[in-house]
């Protein structure tokens, strides 16, 4: 294969699993859901901004208040 090939094909390979996380967290999960989910998916925040139309830095921001949260709640608990 050509390098013009691997490139076409990369990019619908990356189709496909944008795809495939959307509908893993469904249309009706809420944004920091969606967000965490597709995180633990191993997806980078680049990339779950590009499929969520939001930018890097708000998915970071929801990573960081979403880890903030799950810290105090488990303080909370012991």
């Amino acid at each position: 294969m050509e390098e013009k090939q691997y490139k076409g094909l990369d990019k619908k390979l990356d189709t496909i699993i944008k795809l495939l996380a959307l509908q893993a967290v469904g249309s009706k999960a809420k944004a920091n859901e969606a967000i965490s989910a597709l995180s633990r998916f191993g997806l980078q925040p680049k990339d779950i901004a590009e499929i969520l139309g939001t930018t890097a830095n708000s998915v970071r921001v929801a990573l960081s208040t979403t880890r903030n949260k799950k810290v105090k709640r488990d303080a909370k608990e012991e």
